[in-house]
């Protein structure tokens, strides 16, 4: 296993050497004192998680804190992989809903597209402003080696978990501003700004403001991301509405204000498409806007990101998605895809039917770290259940290897310890394409565990990118 922080001979790794003094120096009841206050920092500001169990309760999110740590050269090539994929998914999507070259080519079954409920008809034949589909892309990454990393899945509808990475950097900066001195750490608390003018630049055509008038979207206080809805419509300084608040008229979308109805020109949704607009979607939604998408279509609009572009975060697509950076860029690929069997191949599902101990199973549309099978840390009756699924509906899974995932230092009862991490980036893609220099470090506080999601143990640390 790669550790983040020692070599193999177990001196300390340069970029981490400051935060290891800075450890030494720390005692196991100051050590202690943080952690409360890191504790009661998220308590009281209301960052919690849903857990998806019988109690459906909201709970406080572990914090380490111990920083992860990548050096500027690490991050340059993250960031120009990221940024690239990032480039080829919004390229596939503007592809496959009008001309369709990728399917021509060969390079993709059309069938493959077209059979996913993530396929949007009603966008076939449209174009977004600037061609720009997902304006917000979250990357999930993992590390095994010094210079190996491979892209997990990629996040085109709305990847959530920025506002966790924002008020890590804050609560660290509060707690250890002396660390952050000794350090050249770059900023992440920018990106609101940056998300704001991503969005604004994404206007539709019939945009008559001189400057976008700008609103975030939300289902409501039931939503599990509901805290981060708040936090970010309140960091861009833009409204935060929800559909009771909205209306359309002859193809405008406006809101309601004590001053009268105000035009909207850029919609940041957060909710699903089902429920965006019930005279296209579903008709019993009563948490979006009638007439919606006749304004998107019609330019009086524009929808960020835009419905349909969910098919790009389907795990039976991630295997192509190294194909569309050749195909629509003409570059070889700079992060690596993870090796995937996908199970609706005769003889790929016979190859993971009689290795199913060693893989990772996944659900083609499956989320959070459920529905899937770590074969090496499965029961011998929970393989027995996964082969009967995979007889059943190969369509519906993928595998892949257990990678060992890089272990990151983390304070576990006031011991330092080492627990697998993953990570999250975010790309934004506007008139500028831009990767935030930092991310979402997600660890799995439990021993051994692979799973880093937060609603089955997971939990987060600050992400730190050195400056030069």
């Amino acid at each position: 296993m790669f550790d983040e922080m020692y070599s193999s001979d177990a001196s300390v790794r340069e970029h981490y050497s400051k935060v290891n003094l800075w450890l030494e120096k720390m005692s196991s009841s100051k050590i202690n004192q943080k952690n409360v206050e890191a504790e009661s920092h998220f308590r009281r500001i209301g960052i919690t998680f849903s857990v998806q169990d019988n109690s459906m309760s909201e709970r406080i999110i572990p914090f380490d804190l111990i920083p992860r740590i990548f050096t500027n050269s690490e991050w340059s090539k993250l960031e120009k992989g990221v940024i690239q994929r990032s480039k080829a998914l919004n390229a596939f999507l503007a592809d496959i809903y009008n001309t369709g070259e990728i399917f021509r080519a060969s390079i993709i079954p059309k069938e493959l597209v077209y059979s996913k409920s993530s396929f949007e008809p009603s966008m076939v034949g449209f174009i977004p402003p600037r061609k720009i589909y997902s304006p917000i892309v979250g990357v999930d990454l993992v590390r095994t080696g010094q210079n190996d990393f491979y892209v997990l899945e990629d996040n085109c509808r709305t990847p959530s978990g920025v506002s966790y990475m924002l008020e890590n950097r804050e609560i660290m900066m509060r707690m250890f501003p002396d660390l952050f001195h000794s350090n050249r750490v770059s900023r992440v608390d920018d990106y609101p700004t940056r998300l704001l003018q991503t969005l604004m630049s994404l206007a539709p055509k019939k945009c008559e403001n001189s400057v976008p008038v700008v609103v975030l979207l939300t289902p409501g206080h039931l939503n599990s991301a509901y805290y981060e809805h708040t936090f970010l419509s309140d960091q861009m300084g833009i409204e935060m509405v929800e559909a009771q608040d909205l209306f359309v008229e002859d193809d405008f979308l406006y809101m309601k204000t004590v001053n009268g109805p105000k035009k909207v020109d850029v919609v940041y949704r957060r909710i699903d498409d089902n429920f965006l607009d019930p005279l296209v979607f579903n008709p019993s939604s009563v948490i979006g806007i009638p007439g919606i998408m006749q304004a998107y279509r019609t330019g009086g609009v524009n929808i960020c990101s835009a419905p349909g572009c969910g098919i790009a975060d389907d795990k039976s697509i991630y295997v192509y998605v190294p194909d569309m950076i050749r195909f629509y860029l003409g570059e070889s690929p700079i992060l690596d895809n993870v090796p995937t069997w996908r199970c609706e191949n005769s003889n790929e599902l016979k190859y993971v039917l009689e290795n199913l101990s060693k893989l990772v199973v996944k659900e083609v549309d499956g989320s959070g770290g459920y529905g899937m099978l770590i074969g090496p840390k499965s029961t011998k009756k929970t393989i027995k259940e996964f082969y009967q699924k995979l007889k059943k509906n190969p369509k519906g899974y993928i595998a892949q290897p257990t990678l060992d995932l890089s272990s990151s230092p983390t304070l576990i009862n006031s011991q330092i310890s080492g627990r697998r991490v993953d990570l999250r980036p975010f790309c934004l893609v506007g008139q500028e394409v831009q990767l935030c220099p930092g991310g979402l470090t997600r660890v799995a506080m439990n021993e051994g565990s692979y799973v880093v999601n937060s609603s089955q143990g997971g939990g987060v640390k600050d992400t730190w990118v050195l400056a030069d």
